[in-house]
């Protein structure tokens, strides 16, 4: 997204159909930013391969506690 407020604001109110309203998913605990857009996609692509395991290491890794991430930005 170009703008991670309204985002986050979209997903918090479930205003967007998908996962984080299916299953009332409504932290931010990890995230990245680029520059250029095709390189968000990439990551994006990656992320979706890993199995779970190797998630939780990566989150855990730069947000160990789980800190909502999104206040920062709303």
């Amino acid at each position: 997204t170009n703008d991670i407020g309204r985002r986050m604001n979209e997903h918090k109110n479930d205003v967007i159909d998908g996962f984080s309203k299916r299953y009332h998913m409504h932290k931010l605990v990890y995230f990245e930013e680029y520059n250029r857009p095709i390189e968000a996609i990439e990551l994006e692509k990656q992320l979706k391969g890993y199995v779970r395991a190797k998630k939780i290491a990566l989150i855990n890794g730069l947000n160990p506690t789980w800190e909502d991430l999104s206040e920062s930005f709303i």
